[in-house]
């Protein structure tokens, strides 16, 4: 049963994830660990951060369309397997044993979290061009895609890191191409999702909107202050909560390492 105070505090947790996210990237890093803290199901924890994450997205994509920045033609391909990849990392975490997906988690998020800390810092100027977009939606698409099915946090990172370095493309093309990849793998994920009933929609809702809010204050503040202060600021709240998770008693990484040094 859910209470409304965990619904108003993942809202809360929400809005600080979409603020530090417009300035930074990385908010689903701070999102999913609170769904799990918050004793949400695995499976449901994932499914909820999605359509939260999905939410802005997909609403970032159609601003770009708007503006007529997204390259349908070149991108149909990436829309096709992105999606693919979104749905077949859904039906795998949808069908993977809790304890193996409270076990994981917080190791994915410390790997994630290193990640972004180290993560090279993109130029705007043109790099040498390694693949076409049609090779990349071919090869790397569906993997990122399986990614985010299963997981999600950094998805958008890796997504404009591999256009960029991998594609040659400029900073504000890999931008529009990664916002259509990264909707595609939403959608995907978030067909299985809703088809499962997955989702635990007062929490979604309720995230979504913070998240939103969040965001708006987050551009504000970007434009003034940069992101130097805030990407440090996710790695640590990040890591914190992975290690949080990882000592709860119920946890099966708790337990083994308990079992190791016990032992020993």
């Amino acid at each position: 049963m859910v209470t409304w105070d965990v619904v108003l505090t993942l809202s809360g947790v929400a809005f600080m994830a979409g603020f530090f996210d417009a300035i930074a990237g990385g908010g689903g890093l701070i999102t999913l660990p609170a769904l799990f803290l918050a004793g949400i199901d695995p499976v449901g924890a994932i499914a909820t951060n999605k359509f939260q994450a999905a939410s802005a997205t997909i609403s970032a994509t159609v601003t770009f369309a708007r503006k007529g920045m997204i390259e349908w033609r070149k991108g149909r391909f990436l829309i096709l397997f992105g999606f693919l990849g979104g749905v077949s990392g859904a039906l795998l975490v949808s069908y993977t044993n809790k304890a193996i997906l409270e076990m994981c988690v917080p190791v994915l998020l410390i790997l994630v979290a290193i990640y972004f800390a180290l993560a090279p810092k993109i130029s705007d100027k043109e790099a040498k061009k390694r693949i076409s977009i049609t090779v990349f939606s071919f090869v790397i698409a569906p993997l990122l895609g399986f990614y985010d099915g299963v997981f999600g946090p950094g998805v958008g990172s890796f997504f404009m890191v591999g256009f960029v370095l991998l594609c040659g493309l400029t900073l504000m093309r890999a931008m529009s191409f990664t916002k259509l990849a990264n909707a595609s793998c939403n959608l995907g994920s978030l067909s299985i999702f809703l088809a499962k009933g997955l989702i635990i929609w007062p929490i979604a809702i309720a995230m979504a909107i913070g998240s939103f809010l969040g965001a708006q204050l987050g551009a504000r503040v970007a434009v003034r202050f940069g992101a130097k202060l805030v990407r440090p600021m996710i790695v640590v709240v990040c890591c914190a909560l992975a290690i949080k998770l990882s000592m709860m008693p119920a946890n099966p990484l708790h337990i083994a390492i308990h079992n190791v040094m016990k032992v020993n």
